[in-house]
C-alpha cells in the first residue's frame, strides 16, 4: 500500500532555477516544484496561480518568447519541452504520467506501476484554453490545438486540432 508524503510548498526564488533568462515574469499564486530542474528562457511569462511541477529526475524547459495563462498545471515527471513562441492558454494541463497495466483489475489502479513520457511542444504553437496534453505527445511547429480539447496522439505541422481526442479541422498554410 502507497505511503504518501508532500512535495512541499512550491515556494520559490529566482536563484533555485537550473537556468533563467531576461524578463521572466511570474504573477502571484505561480508555484514551482523542483526549480533546479526547470530552464526557462528570455521574455517568458507565467500566470497567475500556474503550478508547474518538476521532477528530481527530469527537465522542464520552455523558451523564449513563451507565454503560460493562469492556472496551468505542468507535471514534468517524463519531461517537457516548449519551444518558442508558444502560447499556452488558462486552465491548460501538460501531463507525462500514466497509469501501466490497466488489464490488472484485481489490483487499485492508483498501486499500478506508472510510467513517464516527454511531451514536445515546438515552436509557434498556440494551445487553447483547457486542453489537456497527455503523456508521450509530440506537438509539431505552428500547431494550434483548440480550447478545450484533448489530445491523445501526435499532432502533425501546422495544424488545427479541435475536440476530445482531438481530430485534424485543417492544416494552416507553411
Amino acid at each position: 500500500m502507497a505511503i504518501y508524503k508532500t512535495h512541499g510548498t512550491g515556494e520559490f526564488n529566482k536563484s533555485q532555477f537550473k537556468r533563467i533568462g531576461e524578463n521572466v515574469i511570474f504573477e502571484k499564486g505561480v508555484k514551482v516544484w523542483h526549480p533546479e530542474n526547470i530552464e526557462l528562457g528570455n521574455n517568458v511569462y507565467i500566470g497567475h496561480d500556474a503550478h508547474l511541477k518538476g521532477y528530481y529526475n527530469n527537465q522542464m524547459k520552455i523558451g523564449d518568447y513563451s507565454w503560460i495563462g493562469q492556472q496551468c498545471f505542468f507535471h514534468a515527471g517524463g519531461g517537457i519541452e516548449i519551444g518558442k513562441h508558444v502560447g499556452i492558454g488558462p486552465g491548460v494541463k501538460i501531463l507525462t504520467l500514466q497509469h501501466t497495466n490497466l488489464e490488472d483489475i484485481k489490483t487499485p489502479i492508483i498501486e499500478h506501476e506508472q510510467e513517464y513520457k516527454k511531451v514536445t511542444i515546438e515552436d509557434d504553437v498556440d494551445i487553447g484554453v483547457g486542453a489537456i496534453i497527455l503523456p508521450g505527445i509530440t506537438i509539431k511547429k505552428g500547431s494550434i490545438i483548440g480550447a478545450g480539447s484533448v489530445v491523445t496522439k501526435d499532432v502533425e505541422p501546422y495544424s488545427i486540432m479541435v475536440g476530445n481526442p482531438a481530430k485534424l479541422l485543417r492544416k494552416r498554410n507553411e
